[in-house]
């Protein structure tokens, strides 16, 4: 396989962008991470940083599609993270999201901590999409709310999972390899983007997409008439797998 990516992350209308986003891919393998960091004083964004920057230097490129691999990538940004709390003091309550894909040839294999979203597109239509570690989430299983409900929800940002707690990053894991074929489609994001774009939306905009930038455009384009003037930073990386 080979694969066509493209990402955004818009500081929006807020003073720092706390998100942070980047890939690398070489031959039919690659590593794609989306991280929203949480802590204020400068904390937000270094563990974001600090997250993405130690996943893609900790990849290996022969490593297998299996969640331990996965869980492996996860535990290196969560220990990372935890030395810098214990180095620097204003840095102590730093705690960021993580979601990942990773693709080995035909395989896909992704994980999360947090509420940032990994959505799977076979054919322009949505197939499997990550369920948030939120308050809001832990309501839909309950039955209390639809899981459409989680983007307008009061307690929409309480996190029950994030990257430098210090009981663990705890992350969810897709139990086994996911196959991928020419076609498919990945979007990962933070709630930036998706509690102003919705999954419906993202389908009909894929379909009119030719390339990953063109359909990250027509998203921003969606959220940018809905977002008030002090709207959160939001982050997004599209992927496309292609022919080899």
């Amino acid at each position: 396989m080979k694969f066509e990516s493209a990402s955004i992350s818009k500081t929006g209308g807020r003073e720092e962008n706390e998100d942070c986003c980047d890939s690398i891919d070489v031959g039919s393998a690659g590593l794609w991470i989306v991280a929203d960091g949480l802590g204020g004083h400068r904390g937000g964004a270094v563990a974001s940083q600090t997250a993405v920057q130690t996943m893609l230097s900790s990849w290996r490129p022969e490593a297998e599609a299996t969640p331990q691999t996965m869980i492996e990538l996860i535990n290196s940004a969560q220990v990372a993270i935890c030395k810098r709390q214990e180095t620097d003091r204003q840095l102590a309550a730093m705690r960021t999201t993580v979601v990942a894909l990773h693709i080995v040839g035909d395989q896909a294999l992704w994980g999360h901590v947090g509420d940032s979203r990994l959505y799977f597109f076979r054919g322009c239509v949505l197939s499997l999409q990550t369920k948030d570690h939120s308050v809001p989430q832990a309501m839909v299983a309950a039955g209390e709310i639809t899981r459409e409900q989680i983007r307008y929800h009061e307690d929409r940002n309480r996190l029950l999972r994030a990257v430098g707690n210090p009981e663990g990053a705890k992350p969810t894991i897709l139990e086994s390899a996911q196959p991928v074929r020419p076609g498919d489609a990945f979007l990962l994001c933070t709630d930036g983007l998706w509690e102003q774009v919705t999954e419906t939306e993202m389908a009909v905009d894929l379909v009119k997409s030719s390339t990953a930038m063109e359909w990250l455009k027509r998203m921003e384009l969606r959220l940018m008439t809905k977002v008030k003037a002090d709207h959160d930073n939001y982050t997004a990386l599209a992927l496309f797998v292609i022919k080899a």
